[in-house]
């Protein structure tokens, strides 16, 4: 099974996926997964600014795999080409081998070898912080009855991760010269350092929290820019900000206890990007589907891995109401990385889980 996932490994790699640029099209990748996918039934459809997707269905399983096909832009720290598959005794190394094409070849292998049922949804667009083949899917009447989103989870199914909230806030000042008397809120760059102090607190505030092995909430201030130099009062100011929340709590809530901490109200305050956490619901409902998760990951005969920081499109499934597990080979840790690999022993391994699953008419 790993010569034969290898060798599609390969072909995938060769065919550029990079998001951005976001000029992914309906042919290319898309024409070799057909032509290795005989006796499917397929539907192509392109979503546009890159975003395709790719479901590709044999008989009635009840199980859908997903699997994203695009990756982010090689680095200049490539030791080779990125297109350019290399293989040693122990790691496969090509740009998306680790995230996630690595999983995408087990696929194809796995079904050329099993005349079992089985479904997998290709897409392309979730580098882009731009989710439409997802949401897309998710809008449509299915009759599956669970998800297995594959990401790097070192072969382990991943019942829980945070979710995601990007933010910008802007903040306005009184432009004038800064030997004179001032008031904190005159510069727009103090009001911003001021927030960014108390939003520290806020975060801290919640470390007691708990979900499925997660504590605690992860936030982060990545930008801060403004003003004109040092002897003038900054008049504005921009922040970026960002918080991961545990599947328990409510981003609508914590972001308007962010909102509250700018003293003056910040001019501006918009949410830039949400990404649902997983499983979804409130504590209850999220406890209930993680459980129902376990029961399922059980069934299939997979080790049950740790929940993750990391955010994956399982979330959109949850949301969607599919019992939703990240299922997947390689470690996150050689994602987006240069000269990124997946072990051959997780191709392996997760090409023989693929195997029993859909051999077995588990799928």
């Amino acid at each position: 099974m790993l010569k034969a996932t290898l060798t599609h490994l390969k072909a995938l790699v060769s065919h550029d996926t990079r998001n951005p640029p976001r000029q992914i099209g309906t042919g290319g990748i898309f024409d070799y997964l057909k032509s290795q996918l005989p006796g499917f039934a397929f539907t192509l459809t392109d979503h546009g600014a890159g975003a395709v997707s790719l479901l590709a269905v044999r008989g009635k399983p009840r199980l859908l795999f997903n699997v994203h096909l695009d990756t982010v832009p090689d680095s200049p720290h490539w030791s080779a080409s990125p297109f350019e598959l290399r293989v040693d005794e122990e790691k496969a190394v090509g740009l998306g081998a680790c995230d996630i094409k690595g999983a995408a070849a087990a696929m194809l292998a796995v079904a050329n070898v099993s005349d079992g049922d089985c479904a997998f949804l290709f897409s392309t667009d979730e580098e882009a912080n731009d989710a439409r083949c997802v949401p897309a899917f998710v809008r449509g009447e299915h009759a599956f009855e669970a998800v297995i989103v594959s990401e790097p989870t070192q072969v382990e199914a991943v019942l829980a991760h945070r979710g995601i909230n990007s933010v910008r806030m802007r903040f306005t000042g009184r432009a004038g010269h800064a030997s004179g008397k001032q008031s904190l809120s005159d510069s727009a760059l103090h009001q911003a350092v001021r927030w960014g102090d108390k939003a520290l607190d806020l975060v801290e505030s919640q470390a007691h929290q708990r979900f499925g092995g997660l504590t605690g909430l992860r936030f982060n201030i990545g930008r801060i820019e403004g003003g004109i130099k040092a002897n003038v009062i900054a008049p504005e100011a921009e922040l970026k900000f960002g918080f991961r929340p545990l599947p328990s709590m409510d981003p609508d809530a914590l972001l308007a206890d962010f909102a509250a901490l700018a003293e003056p109200a910040a001019a501006e305050f918009e949410e830039t990007f949400r990404g649902p956490s997983c499983p979804a619901g409130d504590t209850a409902e999220a406890e209930n589907r993680r459980l129902a998760t376990r029961d399922l990951a059980d069934e299939l005969g997979l080790a049950i891995g740790n929940a993750v920081d990391f955010w994956t499109e399982a979330a959109l499934f949850s949301a969607g109401g599919f019992t939703t597990m990240v299922f997947g080979p390689g470690d996150i840790a050689q994602a987006h990385t240069a000269d990124e690999w997946v072990a051959l022993d997780q191709l392996s391994a997760y090409a023989d889980h693929l195997h029993h699953i859909i051999d077995h008419g588990l799928a």
